[in-house]
């Protein structure tokens, strides 16, 4: 048996009376994020902000959820959609920052590999969910810009139920495959992730084998798709923005407003997703950095955005905080 040990004091063993050992080889029981953004100190202040912007998550997305399933948006196929929307960006962040605030307090980062594997999935489902509930959008207002007289039939609610449904399954086939890859890949020896998630590209720097093939096949997975659903929603929004021009000043205004909105979601989380997913494993990038606007800060302007530039959501939300404060002062009466 002829041994290669690693920097990192971790053992490949390589058999020659079994060549095809290496490829099942498993030695690696727990993962360890590596020192996340410099000195303690750094640190200590990242664990104030991203607390504070989980709160944010929390608060803007519940308000969201309310106002919209207490009034009568919800039977809107827009805010149908921007009602799972908060409910993605709700579980995807509370699949990430948790661990993330945890982890800047520990002294060792660690996680163990299940629970690793189920982050990767999580955050893949969530993710591949959101950005067809993205396209779902898209497609919503391009039937209400594009057809109007249409719009009723098409987007009927059992129609916006099954656009919903096929987002599950779509992304629950996209996650559970890179999930099988994942788990067929051999870990033998260095467990420092340089990241504050378990995700594709950090996992597959650690795999002791040849990943030319799977480099492929993820950026193939995440990559290509990440860029033809965004090529394909940034289509849409030029035809509705191209359309425009046969709208009444005041209709040109509620659609631009509803549709910038959207175009700002879409950039914040795709853009960054493309840079991510696009690039190979191995390359020296801010992966680390850059992933932190669809796993925080997306999920934290979206409420804003969608209240902020809405007049029609800024009413229900007056509307709906009346009923409750009316309801509290009747109680105590």
């Amino acid at each position: 048996m002829f041994c290669v040990i690693s920097d990192e004091l971790s053992v490949c063993c390589l058999c020659w009376t079994h060549p095809n050992l290496m490829e099942n080889q498993n030695n690696v029981t727990e993962f360890v994020f590596m020192s996340l953004w410099g000195n303690k100190q750094t640190e200590l202040l990242l664990l104030f902000l991203f607390l504070l912007c989980y709160l944010t998550v929390l608060m803007g997305n519940c308000v969201v959820l309310l106002t919209i399933t207490c009034s009568h948006l919800l039977q809107q196929p827009m805010y149908y959609f921007l009602c799972h929307l908060s409910l993605m960006d709700l579980f995807y962040t509370s699949s990430v920052v948790p661990r993330l605030i945890r982890d800047l307090t520990a002294a060792r980062k660690k996680i163990s590999y299940n629970n690793c594997m189920t982050q990767l999935f999580t955050g893949h489902l969530m993710a591949g969910v959101e950005i067809l509930i993205l396209v779902s959008m898209a497609f919503d207002r391009y039937v209400a810009i594009v057809k109007p007289l249409h719009y009723m039939v098409v987007m009927n609610r059992q129609r916006c139920t099954m656009l919903v449904i096929m987002a599950w399954v779509v992304g629950f086939g996209h996650s559970i495959a890179l999930l099988l890859v994942m788990l067929s890949l051999p870990f033998c020896g260095p467990n420092q992730i340089d990241h504050y998630l378990c995700d594709v590209k950090p996992l597959l720097k650690l795999v002791c084998s040849d990943i030319h093939l799977v480099n492929i096949l993820m950026i193939a997975n995440s990559g290509v798709v990440v860029i033809v659903v965004f090529l394909v929603l940034v289509i849409s929004y030029i035809i509705i923005l191209y359309s425009l021009k046969t709208h009444s000043s005041v209709g040109r205004r509620k659609a631009l407003s509803t549709c910038s909105s959207h175009i700002m979601v879409v950039v914040l989380f795709f853009v960054p997703c493309i840079y991510i997913y696009v690039l190979p494993a191995g390359n020296e990038n801010k992966d680390k950095e850059i992933s932190l606007f669809y796993t925080v800060i997306a999920p934290m302007l979206n409420p804003l955005i969608y209240t902020l530039r809405n007049e029609e959501m800024k009413i229900a939300m007056r509307k709906v905080w009346f009923k409750i404060t009316h309801l509290e002062l009747k109680q105590i009466r």
